[in-house]
């Protein structure tokens, strides 16, 4: 007997993705508006944790937190103006935290954490990695000095 491949496109045509669409898309439409807006959030946390796992990042990869602040505040129909009056702050300040011209501080770490239901380390992390994936190569390159086994080595 031969063996035969199956290959991808032998078990996913056209006709049955179309099916599959159909499926999710009539699926999606029975969900309530709380599922669908939980359903959003989750997908901005999943896309949140992907990029803090993500080994390298590009210099033109970068999201910055206020990126990922404007995804809950579409998935939720609010402005960031309404979110700054909610935090208790002024927009302007706000923004800065966001676009990390201020370094963030445990107190807007924790609003937006409770905010987005998602870990308060997870938004300093976006801030680290954001710091580093700015360093040129070059610019890290002079930290090489600082490998231990040089050290022990003197």
């Amino acid at each position: 007997m031969k063996n035969i491949e199956i290959l991808p496109k032998d078990i996913w045509n056209e006709d049955k993705l179309s099916k599959v669409d159909e499926f999710i898309k009539k699926h999606s439409d029975n969900q309530s508006k709380e599922r669908k807006i939980k359903n959003k959030l989750l997908s901005i946390q999943y896309k949140l944790e992907d990029y803090i796992d993500k080994d390298e990042i590009k210099e033109d990869e970068v999201l910055e937190i206020l990126d990922f602040v404007k995804m809950y505040l579409k998935a939720l129909d609010i402005t960031k103006k309404d979110l700054a009056k909610y935090f208790g702050m002024k927009d302007s300040n706000l923004h800065k935290y966001l676009t990390g011209k201020r370094k963030l501080n445990s107190e807007v770490v924790l609003k937006i954490s409770s905010f987005s239901r998602t870990k308060p380390e997870y938004w300093y992390r976006v801030q680290v990695k954001n710091e580093i994936a700015k360093l040129s190569k070059e610019n890290t390159k002079e930290y090489d000095k600082y490998d231990y086994e040089r050290l022990l080595s003197l």
